[in-house]
């Protein structure tokens, strides 16, 4: 008979588990938006750790879908095939030749890495663009940008028709206009149009900042519509933060419950913001 002594970690492992029931039980059935991007993306290792933690909200009975953006693979992709760049105020105008780039990479490389790390993990991911059974149509978003598009009709039957299967949703934001126009959409916003159309219980935008911070530069955990608006006027709210938050301020007046700008950089994040108290981010309510 061997004896075995309890090992302090595996007791914590036990509470830990017991301590999320709670929100094992509010999260079964909800779908839960995530755009992916920035360090999660970074290396094979992040890649795993996150597809990871979605097989386990699948398995619990969460409805994941992943918005993913691909910003540097683009750009490595640009510079090989040596296509040069115009800007315009500062934003990269999307001709059709870098279009055709940006869906190769995006809808293709990008796209088929996430769907092969989650199933690799056991899960059953599918790969999608918004062009995919008519997900997002788009209107051009600046003439001036080239094919740049803002989402201006959703259908998400599609995305519907993946849950009822127990499968994993991974769309890449690129989607097709009114003409039969190729558009590239920003990850924010085609996570956050998606996120809309399917009345999700949350949106997770995960970053490579630990949150919202306030004057103090001290990350503000909870805020609603207001605090931020006040925030963003008094140019607290800045930079690159502030295309986020309007993202989110977007959805939660549009029926997403919540969003949270989350800290991709922490390991486990998309799990430490949904199933314990102290969360992994900012999140904006209406």
């Amino acid at each position: 008979m061997k004896k075995q002594d309890m090992n302090r970690d595996w007791i914590a492992t036990a509470e830990t588990l017991s301590s999320a029931l709670p929100y094992f039980q509010r999260f079964a059935g909800a779908i839960v938006v995530i755009k992916l991007g920035g360090h999660a993306m970074g290396s094979d290792e992040a890649m795993d750790t996150f597809a990871r933690d979605i097989v386990l909200m699948r398995q619990v009975g969460v409805n994941p879908v992943i918005v993913h953006g691909g910003g540097p693979m683009i750009n490595a992709m640009l510079e090989k095939l040596q296509i040069k760049s115009e800007f315009v105020n500062g934003k990269r105008v999307t001709d059709a030749a870098t279009m055709e780039v940006v869906e190769m990479v995006l809808s293709g490389v990008v796209n088929k890495r996430i769907v092969q790390a989650i199933n690799r993990q056991g899960g059953r991911a599918v790969g999608l663009s918004g062009k995919d059974a008519n997900l997002i149509i788009c209107d051009q978003a600046d003439p001036d940008l080239g094919f740049v598009g803002a989402p201006a009709e959703m259908d998400p039957k599609v995305l519907y028709g993946l849950f009822e299967k127990n499968m994993i949703p991974v769309i890449a934001p690129i989607g097709g206009g009114r003409d039969g126009e190729t558009y590239n959409i920003n990850g924010d916003t085609a996570a956050g149009a998606i996120a809309k159309a399917l009345t999700a219980d949350r949106l997770l935008l995960l970053t490579d900042v630990a949150g919202v911070k306030n004057a103090d530069g001290d990350v503000v955990t909870e805020l609603k519509a207001a605090d931020v608006e006040e925030m963003t006027a008094s140019g607290v709210i800045a930079g690159g933060m502030i295309p986020k938050t309007e993202t989110a301020l977007d959805a939660v007046r549009n029926g997403v419950r919540a969003c949270t700008i989350v800290d991709g950089r922490v390991q486990n994040a998309v799990l430490l913001e949904l199933y314990t108290d102290h969360g992994a981010g900012s999140m904006i309510r209406a």
